[in-house]
């Protein structure tokens, strides 16, 4: 594990008036180099052959009509992503004074234990954090959740208990990274798809059996994007949003009759490929504080020093009686990865204009140079 002596000792050494915001090139690398630049920070994306063009042409830092524009100053482009572990790699960007952002993609392409034990980049982050969201680690979301009293759906160790209906979450078989779902009744329904998705390729029994078998939760999806302060120990609301999915966007814009014909011949896929910023009601605002509130601190009790900045609960808005509730399917601790929650009003609620992910990451990096507590933000 990389320790906070080996971290603070990097830290010493960086120029701390030149700091560089840095980011796997991928996921929601652009709201935050946005964000960086919007708070006086230069910006390092580090990108993969094949797909730099986003960050390395077409958003570079230039100029034009006497204007600079785009939010990419530098850029390292590597044969895969996973090279960021090279030593010659690391060392540049530590020559750099560079603060590396966790997202998605970077847990996704080098992994949570290279994170822990190879990565000596000083993170923004609580990066011993980061694997919770993976539902095959011992002390995972849902563990995370039961500590801290969060509504959630009913978890099945068996398919043989199976006495509702239930999503089933397990690995695709191509990529491991993205989930395969598909729905189920019984025990005898979930067999009978389980080994149609295998026949088909889409899964594999060993994905299967790391699989989560879920109650289904039918209610109204809102994802609640948040940041936690360690400088002032507030929560706060950054805005709100939904996703956009293929292939089941498409199949839900069909009437009806014809869902059942193309689901004869379509796999049903859930992939994330969009998302919509959206509000809730305003008497719900409360409740969602709360479960953020009790995430927090049950995170810093389990995986001190807790989460550092952004996370979201993912979940659904479901009636009552009494009252609505929110039930959390999915915790995110680190940047969701949802540019448009700032066209939301919650920030600027708050801080009086729209507040993105990226900048607010940005903000908080600034203002702990200024009281010198850089180290309370990183690991």
């Amino acid at each position: 594990m990389i320790s906070r002596d080996e971290i603070a000792s990097i830290i010493e050494g960086y120029h701390r008036d030149d700091l560089r915001i840095g980011v796997l090139g991928s996921h929601s690398a652009l709201e935050i180099c946005r964000g960086a630049r919007d708070e006086g920070f230069k910006t390092i994306v580090v990108c993969e052959r094949g797909r730099e063009k986003t960050y390395a042409r077409y958003y570079r830092v230039r100029h034009i009509f006497g204007r600079e524009v785009g939010v990419v100053d530098e850029v390292i482009i590597l044969d895969k992503f996973r090279e960021i572990l090279r030593d010659d790699v690391q060392g540049e960007l530590r020559s750099r004074n560079t603060i590396f952002i966790p997202h998605r993609s970077l847990c996704v392409y080098v992994g949570y234990r290279a994170l822990e034990e190879d990565f000596r980049v000083p993170m923004f982050g609580n990066r011993f954090l980061l694997k919770v969201e993976e539902r095959d680690v011992e002390r995972n979301q849902y563990y995370l959740m039961e500590k801290a009293g969060i509504p959630h759906p009913r978890i099945f160790k068996n398919p043989s208990e199976i006495d509702c209906l239930v999503l089933v979450k397990a690995p695709e078989a191509a990529r491991g990274f993205e989930r395969a779902f598909f729905l189920a009744s019984s025990p005898r329904e979930f067999e009978e798809k389980a080994e149609e998705l295998i026949r088909k390729g889409v899964l594999t029994r060993e994905g299967l059996e790391r699989a989560v078998i879920e109650e289904f939760i039918v209610g109204a999806p809102f994802n609640f994007n948040f940041f936690y302060s360690p400088l002032t120990g507030e929560v706060e609301l950054l805005g709100v949003d939904t996703r956009r999915q293929t292939n089941l966007e498409g199949i839900m814009r069909l009437p009806t009759p014809y869902q059942a014909e193309a689901l004869k011949y379509l796999e049903l896929k859930t992939i994330e490929v969009g998302h919509i910023a959206c509000t809730v009601r305003e008497s719900l605002l409360e409740r969602a504080f709360e479960l953020a509130e009790k995430l927090v601190e049950a995170a810093r009790k389990e995986y001190p020093p807790g989460i550092i900045g952004p996370f979201a609960l993912q979940g659904m808005i479901v009636p009552g009686p009494p009252h609505e509730e929110i039930i959390v399917y999915d915790l995110s601790v680190r940047v969701p990865g949802s540019p448009g929650t700032k066209f939301t009003p919650y920030s600027e609620n708050l801080w009086g204009f729209s507040m993105s992910v990226g900048r607010r990451i940005a903000l908080e990096i600034k203002e702990s140079l200024k009281q010198d507590k850089l180290l309370d933000l990183i690991t």
